[in-house]
């Protein structure tokens, strides 16, 4: 029986695929197999001897110390695109709030209630005050063509605007979804100048923090509308304030409200809703569950954010390790399983940076806790499974 721990409330749409004569769903269970979980904070919790994998039911691992995880051979999953139409849908919700000043006329249209019948009047009067641009005919700047990215800039052609986009990582799937309209550039430096509104779609990490500053404010064009739906530590808000009180950006329209920029004229602070849709969840919790039941009972990893992607059949018994990525420890791994009278039908090795993983199909007897013991002894070696 494996047990999984589930933090946050996680859907039964996908906890629901994890066969009850096998594992144990909880919120407490203790020294779990695998974790589900959604924004619970991981940095200070103890991960028992049992723990295999983490699963993160959305895309951002931030409160997941991944790096632990990877030293204690623990696999961390999350679950890129389950939540990709929910945030789009709001994208282009904030393009328009932060065109049309909607929240802002939304907030006005209260105070006319002890009005009376000069209801209309007021309202045809005060209206002009929150006129805005519309967005067909302009240029839609999009940092970072990932699942979301790429849907906003389909859409947003859709909408009739120019599209411009830059990702220096962008994938096959990614790069297939994308409609041939859309205009790809090297770096945002080659569109600041004439984009009128700019999302962003990056992760957050030591190299994007900040990312829109003083500086890279500096080069955009007068009154532009920057969208994040990303991360908020991507924008550096102190020098977001400067920008929005001198009138070089119009209007900042965020998912990740604060005490410093909630209030400040011309923020639109949207509470965190990019993924707040039961069909978002449903997604992630499918998605992450089967990721997990996959990587326990077949040692398969898809979509993992520390380990490479692997997937092999066998036909004897599948012995899975994660092992630092150096030279000569697969040599040693298979000259201990020869040595036990062992061969090898089938294997897989991938890397990710400065880790690894190999699956060996093996074959001719069987493997004992000797010979498990003789691959842990190999120096390099994190964690090896008998599946």
């Amino acid at each position: 029986m494996y047990n999984i721990q589930t933090l946050n409330e996680i859907s039964s749409v996908g906890t629901d695929f994890f066969d009850r004569n096998l594992y144990n769903v909880s919120s407490t269970a203790e020294n779990p197999d695998a974790i589900i979980v959604r924004s619970a904070s991981m940095h200070d919790m103890a991960f028992g001897s049992n723990l295999l994998a983490i699963a993160r039911a959305g895309a951002g691992v931030n409160n997941i110390p991944v790096d632990e995880c990877t030293k204690q051979g623990i696999c961390v999953f999350n679950t890129p695109g389950a939540n990709a139409n929910a945030v789009k849908e709001l994208v282009i919700a904030g393009l328009l709030l932060s065109s049309r000043k909607i929240s802002e006329a939304l907030t006005w249209v209260p105070s006319l209630k002890t009005e009376g019948d000069a209801v209309g009047k007021l309202v045809e009067k005060g209206k002009s005050q929150f006129a805005g641009p519309e967005i067909m005919g302009k240029t839609l700047g999009i940092i970072g063509l990932g699942a979301i990215g790429s849907m906003v800039a389909n859409v947003a052609l859709h909408l009739g605007m120019n599209v411009v986009g830059c990702d220096p990582f962008l994938s096959v799937n990614s790069a297939l979804r994308l409609s041939p309209k859309v205009k790809c550039v090297k770096t945002p430096d080659e569109f600041y100048s004439e984009a009128d509104y700019i999302s962003l779609h990056l992760p957050y990490n030591a190299d994007t923090k900040g990312f829109v500053n003083a500086e890279t404010i500096s080069k955009m064009k007068d009154n532009v509308r920057i969208l994040n739906f990303a991360r908020g530590e991507l924008v550096n808000d102190a020098d977001m304030i400067k920008a929005l009180e001198g009138g070089k950006v119009a209007c900042y329209v965020t998912d990740f409200p604060n005490a410093e920029i909630i209030g400040v004229k011309g923020v639109v602070a949207i509470p965190h809703l990019g993924a707040s849709t039961p069909e978002s969840e449903d997604n992630c919790a499918v998605m992450a569950t089967k990721q997990l039941i996959d990587y326990i009972e077949n040692g398969n990893i898809k979509n993992s954010v520390n380990l490479p992607d692997a997937e092999m059949t066998a036909v004897g018994t599948k012995i899975c390790i994660i092992h630092k990525n150096i030279p000569s420890i697969i040599s040693q791994i298979t000259t201990s399983l020869a040595g036990n009278g062992l061969n090898i039908e089938n294997m897989l090795n991938k890397s990710k940076k400065d880790y690894a993983y190999t699956m060996i199909d093996a074959c001719g007897g069987n493997v004992t806790d000797d010979i498990i013991a003789s691959i842990n002894a190999i120096d390099g070696i994190i964690k090896v499974r008998v599946i």
